[in-house]
């Protein structure tokens, strides 16, 4: 028997193959297999750390181990030792389980080249929305093809700060949804939001977090997006399940964090930041909205404190990339579903120079002309072009 005897490296290995089905990584990766061995009589001997001790998947978990370890030749009985993780040993498995839904996240309709932005806030009020759809504006001016996807699911209000209303409608060819196209300067927008899928404005929409994720999936994998340089996410506020939701499905994706000046609004954009690098995003920079507003005699007023932009950027170790003052054109703007960039003010000055920084510096476009599939399909089309005109 104990030549015949399975080796603990044996038992890792079959181990291996138990998933745990809440975090979807195996649970010798994740480090709850503690131990296993055999002894003489072909007792196998495991110890297995949960998250919790009242797990309530411990029984599949069981089950899984029981199988695979049986299947040894040499082990005629298998008993499980039961522990708990330690705090530590949470946050480690809790890192591992999302590095590894970071590497294999479900396919989506965003095309591989898009730079996709999760534009969020620690809590409402603070402007998001409205920087969001500036930003989309302000890009689309310069030639970009930019979409916007309002994940504010509860909150929407994309349709009305960029002035576009009907609802949304399938394509015949692919049977997915297409997205409201509208010019701005040289470039183009492609707007998705639950606005476009109620009957009115003021529907209120009671859904939880099944659903809510669901209705983000929807958003990502069955629009028609189409060659999409920039697609900027309007996230809901806060940390809940669409935020995370997203996480996974862009591993990829960048984040701006929108605060405002006050120490309040500071304090809980922190956790945003947090929950985006917990889960493998990069935070590209801090927004500071209502910096502060300039009367006509020059003199500032800090309406809403000061410092918090800098503050939150210093304690998350990111930049502030800009700081859009109080402008009436602004909220004037947003009312009118008419983007404040397109016109002049101090705040659409700021909410511009933004922008340009994202475009050259922070998250310039994918640039696909040296690509081989480029250079390869440019060929063909210098050939075809050729043979026309001798064919002439």
């Amino acid at each position: 028997m104990s030549d015949a005897r399975p080796t603990p490296e044996d038992l890792m290995g079959v181990l291996r193959g138990v998933i745990d089905p809440e975090l979807g990584s195996n649970i010798v990766e994740l480090g709850m297999a503690k131990s296993a061995s055999v002894d003489d009589e072909g007792i196998a001997r495991i110890t297995i750390a949960l998250t919790t001790s009242g797990c309530p998947l411990r029984a599949q978990i069981q089950k899984d181990v029981r199988a695979r370890v049986l299947s040894l030749p040499g082990v005629e009985r298998v008993k499980i030792n039961w522990t708990e993780l330690s705090q530590d040993e949470k946050a480690e498995v809790m890192k591992v389980a999302r590095f590894n839904v970071s590497q294999n996240a479900p396919d989506t309709a965003v095309p591989s080249t898009t730079r996709c932005v999760l534009i969020a806030s620690g809590k409402g009020g603070v402007g998001k929305s409205s920087v969001t759809a500036n930003l989309a504006a302000a890009l689309a001016i310069r030639g970009h093809r930019v979409g916007v996807l309002d994940a504010d699911i509860w909150g929407y209000s994309i349709p009305r700060l960029l002035g576009v209303d009907g609802r949304l409608q399938g394509s015949k060819e692919s049977g997915q949804i297409e997205p409201h196209v509208v010019s701005m300067g040289a470039g183009e927008l492609e707007i998705v939001s639950m606005g476009f899928l109620v009957d009115s404005d003021d529907t209120a929409l009671m859904w939880r977090g099944l659903m809510l994720n669901r209705a983000v999936q929807h958003f990502l994998q069955d629009v028609q997006w189409g060659d999409l340089d920039y697609l900027l996410i309007d996230m809901p506020p806060g940390t809940g399940d669409v935020q995370m939701g997203l996480a996974k499905m862009l591993p990829h994706a960048e984040m701006l964090v929108v605060t405002t000046p006050s120490t309040l609004a500071q304090t809980v954009a922190v956790r945003v930041a947090n929950m985006g690098r917990n889960n493998y995003l990069r935070v590209v920079g801090v927004i500071e909205n209502m910096s502060g507003f300039v009367d006509d005699s020059g003199r500032r007023h800090d309406v809403f404190g000061e410092g918090g932009g800098q503050a939150l950027a210093d304690q998350i170790d990111a930049p502030l990339i800009g700081q859009v003052p109080l402008d009436r054109s602004v909220v004037d703007g947003a009312d009118s579903g008419t983007p404040a960039v397109l016109g002049p003010g101090p705040g659409a000055d700021e909410l511009r120079s933004i922008a340009e920084q994202i475009r050259t510096e922070l998250i310039p476009p994918v640039d696909m002309s040296g690509c081989s599939t480029r250079i390869i399909d440019q060929a063909m089309a210098n050939l075809a072009e050729m043979d026309a005109a001798e064919s002439a």
